[in-house]
């Protein structure tokens, strides 16, 4: 609205006011020059600018300072689904009566090594299954509808393997499994618009799934990317409740046990179907 108010005013001026002299018409492009310069970027754009900033020096491991995070997190609490050419009569967000499991698409925005940009968009019952980010700092924002979302973090636990404890199912005829005990930190649904969310390498729900209660999309910053030569390769886990096992030494309180799970690594779940599409929002600039 600025833009087109200040292209109306120069209009006026330009049938109201004779040209007096050269310096004055100079001193007009100037002015006209540095206005276009000022204007505000994109929601999108300003996005890409201020992440490009804040994962200057990222790495795996590296936390942005607590003044970054709040600039990304308050950037990334404006998005809204216009902003990045979405709304919900998209196709991505149907689902038909054929498909068991609805496939989820993600929308790829950016990505260099500091950091990515992309979005996901879950149809009705879509469900991104349980994975970490490691050595990663994650903003995510719920763009629109109702998502269900389930994190954990890892409780380091005194065990001869170091962190992660070699345990025999409870049955005490299967085969031992490698589990690792995690505390749920998240376990609720949100409806947009709501707060951006911000997981860190060892807090805040590293590991977490995404269930679509409705139709709905969800920015994603990671900073930095998965990477598999740089050891941040996506996993994937199986839960259990507390009790499902027992190890030696490892106990909690009986009322605190479902915040508790044992999490168990696994292959790619085979039915995460899961698409690429282009992208046709408003576009990123990477040289301003």
């Amino acid at each position: 609205m600025g833009i087109e108010r200040s292209l109306a005013d120069r209009k006026g001026k330009q049938f109201c006011e004779l040209p007096k002299e050269t310096t004055t018409n100079n001193r007009s492009r100037r002015n006209r020059r540095r206005l276009r310069k000022s204007s505000s970027p994109l929601p999108v754009q300003k996005l890409y600018e201020t992440c490009k900033e804040v994962f200057a020096s990222s790495g795996t491991g590296i936390i942005p300072s607590s003044e970054d995070i709040e600039r990304l997190r308050a950037v990334l609490d404006k998005m809204e689904p216009l902003d990045v050419g979405l709304s919900a009569e998209m196709p991505y967000f149907r689902t038909t009566a054929d498909q068991r499991t609805p496939p989820i698409t993600y929308l790829h925005l950016y990505e260099n090594s500091k950091f990515s940009m992309g979005i996901f968009c879950l149809p009705p019952s879509g469900v991104i299954p349980l994975h970490n980010h490691p050595g990663m700092t994650v903003f995510s924002k719920l763009l629109f509808g109702t998502m269900h979302i389930k994190a954990y973090d890892w409780v380091e636990v005194a065990a001869e393997n170091g962190a992660s404890a070699l345990v025999d199912t409870s049955s005490g005829t299967a085969p031992s499994r490698s589990v690792r005990l995690a505390k749920v930190k998240v376990d609720a649904d949100f409806t947009a618009p709501c707060d951006s969310s911000i997981l860190y390498p060892a807090d805040g729900g590293n590991m977490h799934c995404f269930t679509a209660v409705t139709a709905c999309a969800v920015l994603d910053v990671l900073g930095p990317p998965y990477s598999d030569p740089d050891g941040r390769h996506c996993s994937y886990y199986l839960n259990f409740p507390f009790t499902e096992f027992s190890v030696d030494g490892v106990s909690v309180p009986e009322a605190e046990r479902e915040s508790y799970a044992w999490l168990e690594e696994r292959e790619k779940p085979e039915d995460l179907a899961a698409v690429g599409a282009m992208y046709e929002g408003p576009k990123i600039v990477e040289n301003r």
